[in-house]
C-alpha cells in the first residue's frame, strides 16, 4: 500500500444474525490533485485511452473529474449493468472500469475476451463484503424450494449460484413476473432493497440481511425535518435506503430512475437519498434546479450528510494514468465461474429487452427449478 495515501477506517453497523459477517473495512483515499496536475493526468489518460485501444466506464458515484473524462473521451457513465453492457459492445479491447470491484467482475463477465482493468482493486462494496459465497451458498441450500435472486452489487461467485441477476432499475418487473408464476423467491444481499420489492409485488421472499453502507445512513426522522424547512421539494430516494425514508419519497428509483425523475417532475428544488456522486450528473443535466443532499444524521453529528462510498472515492486520476500505463490491476474471474456468473445475467438482459421490444412480462420468465 503506498505510504503517501492514507487509510481511512470504515465502520458500520450491520444487522444481527449469521448472515451479515463484515462490521469493519478499509478504504484508501487518494490526494486531491492541484488543477495543474489534474489538467496533466487528463491529457495522459486521453493519450493512453487511445494508445491502449481502450475505453473508459465509470459509475455515477465516482468522482466527477471519472465521470467527466469517460464522456469527453466516447466512453460513458452510467449504472454498473449498463457500464459493462456497453464495454460488451463497445470495440475496444480494453476496458477501464471506474467504481468498485464487482462492476469490473461483471464487465469480465460479459466481456471474458476483453482485458478489464480498475484504478484500484481494493475498491470494493459494502453488499458484496457482507455477502460471502461460502455463507451465501449455505443458505441457498437452506432454502432449496426457492428461485435465487441477487441483487449486481454480489461477487462473481454468489452470482454464479443464483437463477436470476438483477439491478434496481429492474428489479420490480422481474420479481413481480416470477412471483405471477408461482415461484417463492430467496433473494440477496440488501434487505432494504428486498423488503421494497417485496412490498410492492407481494412476492413470498426470503431476504439476506445486508445493507449498503451509504443509503442505510439516511434517516426517516431528520429527512421529515428537511422536507419542513423546503416544503415544495420533491424526494427522490433510492431502494436500497430504510422502509421509513422510502415512505417519504416522491419517487423512487435506481440512480437512472432518480435522473428521469429529476427531469421530469413539475419541480424545481429536490432532496435527494441517495450516494452525493450522483449530485455532479443529476446539477449537469438540470442547471435550473437545486438538489440537496438528504440528512444521514442528526444536528449533533459533524456533518449534516456524508452519503458518499468511501470505495468509490478510491478511484482517481492518477491510478487510471498508473494502470493504463503499466496494465496493472487487471480484473481476473475464473473462466467456468464466470460462465456459470454469466447466465442469470443472461436471464436478467434478455428479460429486459423483451419488455423493450413489448413481450409481456410472463413469457420473459423460463421454466427452471429453484437454484
Amino acid at each position: 500500500m503506498p505510504a503517501q495515501t492514507p487509510v481511512v477506517d470504515v465502520e458500520y453497523e450491520q444487522p444481527a444474525g449469521p448472515t451479515c459477517v463484515t462490521r469493519h473495512a478499509w478504504a484508501r483515499v487518494p490526494p486531491e490533485p492541484s488543477p495543474t496536475e489534474r489538467d496533466a493526468l487528463k491529457d495522459r489518460i486521453r493519450h493512453l485511452l487511445k494508445a491502449r485501444d481502450a475505453v473508459m466506464v465509470s459509475h455515477y458515484y465516482v468522482h466527477p473529474d471519472l465521470q467527466d473524462l469517460a464522456e469527453e473521451t466516447g466512453g460513458l457513465v452510467s449504472d454498473s449493468l449498463e457500464m459493462a453492457r456497453f464495454g460488451r459492445d463497445h470495440p475496444a479491447q480494453t476496458l477501464l472500469v471506474s467504481g468498485v470491484r464487482f462492476m469490473g467482475e461483471t464487465s469480465k463477465i460479459l466481456s471474458p475476451h476483453k482485458r478489464v482493468l480498475m484504478p484500484d482493486l481494493d475498491a470494493t462494496c459494502s453488499l458484496d463484503l457482507g455477502c460471502p459465497e461460502p455463507a451465501f451458498s449455505a443458505f441457498c441450500d437452506q432454502h432449496p424450494d426457492r428461485t435465487v435472486v441477487v441483487y449486481a452489487n454480489t461477487s462473481a461467485a454468489v452470482k454464479a449460484r443464483a437463477d436470476w441477476v438483477v439491478t434496481s432499475s429492474c428489479a420490480l418487473e422481474i420479481v413481480r413476473a416470477l412471483k405471477d408464476a408461482g415461484h417463492k423467491l430467496l433473494w440477496a444481499p440488501d434487505r432494504h432493497l428486498g423488503g421494497y420489492i417485496q412490498r410492492e409485488t407481494g412476492a413470498d421472499m426470503v431476504l439476506w440481511n445486508g445493507s449498503c453502507i451509504v443509503h442505510d445512513e439516511f434517516k426517516g426522522f431528520e429527512l421529515e425535518a428537511l422536507k419542513r424547512e423546503h416544503p415544495r421539494a420533491k424526494v427522490l430516494v433510492h431502494p436500497e435506503s430504510p422502509a421509513d425514508v422510502v415512505a417519504l419519497a416522491d419517487a423512487v428509483g435506481s440512480t437512472s430512475g432518480i435522473l428521469k425523475a429529476a427531469r421530469e417532475l413539475d419541480a424545481t428544488e429536490f432532496i435527494v437519498a441517495t450516494d452525493n456522486g450522483m449530485m455532479h450528473k443529476l446539477r449537469s443535466l438540470n442547471p435550473g434546479k437545486v438538489f440537496i443532499e438528504a440528512p444521514t444524521a442528526g444536528n449533533s453529528a459533524t456533518c449534516k450528510s456524508c452519503a458518499h462510498c468511501p470505495w468509490m472515492a478510491m478511484n482517481s486520476l492518477m491510478d487510471l494514468a498508473r494502470v493504463l500505463e503499466t496494465g496493472a490491476n487487471e480484473v481476473l474471474v475464473d473462466p467456468a465461474l464466470g460462465l456459470r456468473a454469466r447466465l442469470p445475467i443472461d436471464r436478467m438482459l434478455a428479460f429486459t429487452q423483451g419488455l423493450k421490444q413489448g413481450q409481456a412480462p410472463g413469457s420473459l420468465v423460463p421454466h427452471f427449478g429453484a437454484a
